[in-house]
């Protein structure tokens, strides 16, 4: 997870009806995410060629108030995937936008480090996002930026300006991995669109591994 700094005056097209930016120490957020599905299932069920595959993902962060009670999101700009049924499902059912490229990840692990590497081919061009961890896992502290970024449990899609697709996400909090160093090289231009390209040379404010777990999408309704 690889998170930048931005004005929440860029993303403002993409915030949905009924939520707002959810900051942490007065600073708006979007995160670069690689991760692999593994094990997947739909319904209960394992789909041939489509059970273990990549995502990267460019999201922000979001808050939606319900009966006083605060339930704290993700807004995805885009996700990318190796299957063109993925992403069909994904934009017919949820709203989402979902692109389909060539993609490919690399995980090395040696007796000290962890290596892990996420890549995508957009318009002949490989982009690309990898980390060096050690391979002791931490807790995440309470307040701090690491558990702001991965404790979300709920997704957000703009349908139109009066109507906002909502969904849950069930999985256990996360350990990370002490980053040790880490490499960028991503278009963000040639990927997500003009108002993105002032992040290709932008140092992000953070970068870290964290540990996966099992993770279940619930089925979602419409604010």
């Amino acid at each position: 997870m690889a998170n930048y700094e931005v004005d929440s005056e860029k993303l403002k097209p993409y915030l949905p009806y009924k939520t707002e930016f959810e900051l942490w120490n007065s600073t708006c957020f979007v995160s670069l995410v690689g991760f692999m599905f593994l094990n997947t299932k739909v319904m209960g069920v394992k789909i041939p060629f489509h059970i273990n595959f990549e995502e990267v993902n460019l999201r922000f962060y979001v808050r939606y108030n319900e009966n006083n009670i605060w339930k704290r999101g993700v807004v995805f700009i885009k996700e990318i995937v190796p299957k063109p049924a993925l992403t069909f499902v994904a934009n017919a059912l949820y709203n989402e936008n979902y692109e389909t490229l060539y993609m490919l990840h690399n995980w090395e692990i040696n007796s000290e480090n962890l290596f892990v590497e996420y890549k995508w081919k957009k318009n002949k061009k490989w982009n690309s996002i990898s980390v060096q961890t050690g391979k002791q896992l931490i807790e995440i502290a309470e307040g701090s930026q690491e558990k702001f970024i991965t404790d979300h449990y709920w997704g957000y899609a703009k349908i139109n300006d009066k109507k906002t697709s909502e969904y849950g996400v069930e999985h256990p909090e996360w350990q990370v991995y002490k980053t040790i160093d880490y490499f960028i090289d991503t278009n963000f231009d040639d990927v997500y669109g003009k108002e993105f390209s002032f992040l290709t040379n932008k140092k992000p404010e953070s970068v870290f591994l964290a540990e996966g777990s099992e993770i279940k999408v619930k089925s979602g309704r419409t604010l």
